[in-house]
């Protein structure tokens, strides 16, 4: 590599999984000579891995890029990630981007480096969405805690809002020998915990003969991590063997699941060309509050969709209202170009849809709150961060609950038992713990 470029920075928008890639990008450019640029350095090239689920995401994408060509005039551009592959035209013209990079090119960033070092053209590489077929697993902690675990990549739902499909392609998935291999490879680093990540982790070993339950079982073997846990799952492929077993035999997996519901209407579900109904979802958190009663259960919904008439978001909120979850993660419905969502009618004012969004926010925070006073008192393992410096460290109980002690260097990345306190006064999301 040459070194022109010997210094990066990395800026990552979106999913979990994007932060697991560009960890990865990370390491292979490090083993090209573009080692990370350490904070208050200039770096000689900046990369962005974008999201682009929603238009705010690709608002925020283009924020930043532009912000990175003022602060860096120097530093050629490198942006890649879903708003990449889906608008590589748009991001190309935008000040500063050197290199724009699809999907499929992501890994490959280092070779199209090294032809930008070798030309000075600005390139743009991007494989259409059902040509996509390759897949490189990856598991990589960078600045964090735990590792995360790229085991499937890529949807093949196609919901009438979402342009994931399109943007990172069919679905494929690693082999599970590979899997469980980088698992122990991520032990033998001091690794503690592993969340399992992909665009539709359902579907791992759909092209290839494998299923998801078997590899959640051979990676509860892996000695050395005391944690998994399931970056988000579809309520229909979130069977209740998997819940009966995370229950009832799994070593190593947390009370914990992260499930999107969209919307609590039928009409609206079946508009959106989801692949279940509110009944099987209603079972599916029935199911595992009888058997985990304690689970974290995070549920993603979307407030405004087309279609959602008046009638059919007082359907939504109320089912919402009903389910005994812990919270939800709220997103205004965002029209997306190219989704046949925008075929539909009943389009819903901003006006309406901001409403909506508060209104199931504010739901969303009494039942936070109500999990975490229920905690209280309770002890809870956790697993400990880096201290933030100012006097107090934080990590995560088994069933998803973000604490702060009194700093233990000892106990940095370790697991130990606290005290559950009181919810933080300023940070609702936090509570006080303390050593046992």
């Amino acid at each position: 590599m040459n070194q022109e470029l010997t210094k990066a920075a990395y800026f990552t928008l979106g999913c979990k999984l994007n932060f697991a890639e560009t960890s990865t990008i990370g390491q292979i450019l490090s083993g090209r000579g573009i080692i990370r640029a350490a904070k208050g350095e200039t770096p000689d090239l900046c990369v962005v891995n974008t999201c682009s689920v929603t238009e705010m995401a690709d608002k925020k994408g283009r924020r930043l890029i532009r912000s990175l060509a003022a602060r860096y005039p120097d530093a050629p551009i490198v942006v890649t990630g879903c708003y990449a592959q889906l608008k590589p035209a748009e991001v190309a013209q935008l000040p500063g981007v050197a290199i724009v990079l699809g999907s499929d090119e992501k890994l490959r960033m280092a070779d199209f480096i090294d032809e930008f070092i070798a030309k000075r053209e600005k390139r743009v590489e991007v494989t259409p969405f059902l040509s996509i077929k390759n897949f490189r697993p990856s598991c990589e902690r960078g600045d964090r805690t735990r590792y995360f675990l790229k085991v499937q990549d890529g949807c093949d739902y196609f919901c009438t809002y979402c342009t994931i499909p399109y943007a990172r392609g069919r679905s494929r998935s690693g082999s599970s020998d590979e899997l469980v291999e980088m698992a122990r490879r991520a032990a033998a680093e001091g690794g503690k915990e592993i969340v399992i990540t992909g665009v539709n982790i359902g579907e791992f070993g759909k092209d290839n003969g494998e299923d998801l339950f078997t590899l959640l079982r051979r990676l509860d073997e892996v000695e050395g991590i005391e944690r998994f846990r399931i970056s988000s799952i579809e309520p229909n492929l979130l069977t209740e063997e998997i819940v009966r077993w995370t229950a009832e035999e799994a070593r190593a997996f947390m009370p914990h699941f992260h499930i999107p519901l969209q919307s609590g209407s039928d009409n609206v579900l079946k508009l959106m060309n989801r692949r279940y109904d509110t009944s099987l979802f209603a079972s599916r958190i029935e199911l595992i509050r009888s058997l985990i009663p304690d689970a974290f259960i995070g549920v993603d919904i979307i407030a405004g969709a087309r279609g959602e008439t008046p009638e059919e978001w007082e359907r939504s909120y109320m089912f919402a209202k009903s389910l005994d979850v812990t919270r939800y993660h709220v997103f205004p419905y965002s029209e997306r170009p190219g989704t046949k969502a925008l075929l539909l009618g009943d389009v819903v004012s901003q006006e309406e849809k901001h409403r909506r969004v508060g209104a199931l926010t504010s739901l969303s925070d009494k039942k936070m709150e109500k999990f975490m006073l229920s905690a209280s008192g309770t002890v809870r393992p956790v697993l400990w961060e880096h201290p933030s410096g100012d006097g107090f460290m934080h990590g995560l109980t088994d069933n998803y609950i973000r604490v702060e002690a009194a700093v233990d260097e000892q106990l940095i990345n370790t697991v130990s038992l606290v005290k559950l306190g009181d919810i933080h006064p300023q940070q609702p999301e936090l509570m006080t713990a303390e050593h046992v």
